[in-house]
């Protein structure tokens, strides 16, 4: 028990110390020993959290890509281009504050606009179309939940709809005329 808390802790250091993913090694192991294990699989092996048969099943191969990863420091080899053969992830997109203010006061006209709004947009704003186009996907979703259910949120058409309908739960305008009744 304390042979296999003691190597997941020392293999979690060197997977990370490598600059290892967890998914990235659960994707080695598949193309190194033709058992593909997953991001969590290798997640749990390393909290402890799998049962005493599979942490068995499991430590002997890890140890034995360990063994490649830390012995292939330095050139190309295997393991790289196993890793590198990973899902490829953009890197996340940092907005400037301007540019974030710009896309929000477009958002307030109009959440959900058209390809062609989006592409003048990214354009203006100098960032890619899919960028621009993911921000306002995002922008509605953060929009979703933060209305409370049960409310409806108001786009300007039901605003405009509802102008000249009488609600008597409401009193007529005061337009700044004041009557004096004497």
């Amino acid at each position: 028990s304390d042979d296999r808390e003691q190597f997941a802790k020392q293999f979690k250091q060197r997977r990370i110390k490598l600059g290892f993913t967890q998914a990235d090694v659960g994707l080695a192991l598949g193309t190194l020993y033709g058992n593909v294990f997953s991001q969590t699989t290798i997640c749990r092996f390393e909290a402890l959290q799998l049962s005493f048969k599979n942490m068995c099943k499991l430590k002997p191969l890890l140890n034995k890509w360990l063994e490649e990863a830390d012995s292939s420091t330095g050139s190309p080899t295997s393991i790289d281009k196993i890793a590198a053969q990973g899902r490829k992830r953009k890197k996340r997109t940092s907005i400037e504050v301007s540019v974030k203010g710009a896309l929000e006061s477009h958002f307030l006209k109009c959440p959900k606009p058209s390809a062609q709004e989006i592409t003048n947009l990214a354009d203006s704003l100098q960032l890619e179309k899919e960028v621009v186009r993911v921000w306002f996907c995002n922008r509605r979703q953060k929009e979703k939940r933060m209305t409370p259910p049960g409310i409806q949120q108001q786009t300007p058409d039901d605003v405009y709809s509802q102008v000249g309908t009488v609600n008597s739960d409401t009193p007529p305008p005061h337009h700044g005329l004041q009557t004096s009744v004497q």
